[in-house]
């Protein structure tokens, strides 16, 4: 919870700094949120071809153990799936 209220926080005092500069935003918030989403999933597909290209297969419990919780910011749920690949 701490590094969301931290990055809130930032966000409005870059706003502030903004307002009495008397600049606008580089982009609009669903731009930039969206440009944000891209990356994180961006980050992700190099993961994804690299085990693909090593021959092991790309499976919805890898997925969810590796990819999601880099994705959303949340742990994964099932530690033992994360160090398997979503193997057993």
């Amino acid at each position: 919870m701490k590094p969301y209220l931290i990055s809130l926080l930032m966000g409005v005092l870059a706003g502030v700094v903004y307002f009495l500069l008397e600049v606008r935003s580089p982009a609009p918030p669903i731009v930039a949120l969206l440009g944000l989403l891209g990356m994180l999933i961006g980050e992700q597909l190099v993961p994804a071809v690299r085990r693909k290209l090593s021959g092991e297969p790309l499976t919805a419990a890898w997925f969810r153990s590796e990819c999601v919780p880099k994705i959303t910011g949340t742990p994964p749920k099932d530690s033992d799936a994360a160090k398997t690949g979503g193997k057993k």
